[in-house]
């Protein structure tokens, strides 16, 4: 009887991959298709079979990241009662955007790199959420140029935050005194 070993099976090896990539980028390790590999304990040539190149898999990384985003924006808009102001909720989408930007910065960052987030429409889906939000909460005043607006904002204040990470701030303080101002003119 042959001793040979069970052939390995990863089950889902892409999905790996992704992982491993996201996690090296948040503790702040360089990547590349083979550490990813290695991390996951897969061959080096393994991840080329779901990846190309590394921008193929940075892109994945960043769609990642957009889907955990899409997802904690809407859970913030869905925990909303009807009865919210409608300042007070945007302000909280806000923070919410924020604190996702300081808890994920290199996936943040990666996110919004160049081609990241265009090919594949998640930059697109956060957009439509905001629109959606918009209309709901101000029907008079929804514009794309107001979604565009507040979307400048909260993305400037997170990349601020991220600046000066270490600074004695508070955040969502901050994100909704930024947000009730334009709102409130």
């Amino acid at each position: 009887m042959s001793t040979s070993a069970k052939p390995y099976h990863h089950g889902d090896l892409r999905a790996a991959l992704i992982r491993a990539a996201v996690d090296m980028l948040e503790e702040g390790e360089n990547y590349s298709l083979r550490a990813v590999a290695r991390r996951t304990g897969v061959s080096p040539t393994a991840p080329y079979r779901h990846f190309p190149d590394r921008e193929a898999l940075d892109t994945a990384v960043a769609g990642e990241g957009f889907t955990d985003l899409h997802g904690a924006l809407s859970a913030t808009l869905d925990a909303a009662p009807d009865s919210a102001d409608p300042v007070e909720v945007m302000a909280e989408l806000g923070v919410t955007y924020v604190e996702f930007a300081r808890r994920r910065p290199a996936v943040f960052r990666l996110m919004f790199a160049d081609g990241c987030g265009s090919g594949n429409g998640s930059a697109d889906r956060l957009h439509a959420l905001l629109e959606q939000a918009l209309s709901r909460l101000f029907p008079a005043r929804s514009t794309p140029e107001l979604c565009t607006g507040l979307w400048g904002l909260a993305h400037g204040l997170a990349f601020l935050h991220l600046a000066r990470a270490d600074a004695d701030t508070d955040t969502t303080a901050h994100v909704r005194a930024a947000v009730a101002a334009v709102l409130r003119l």
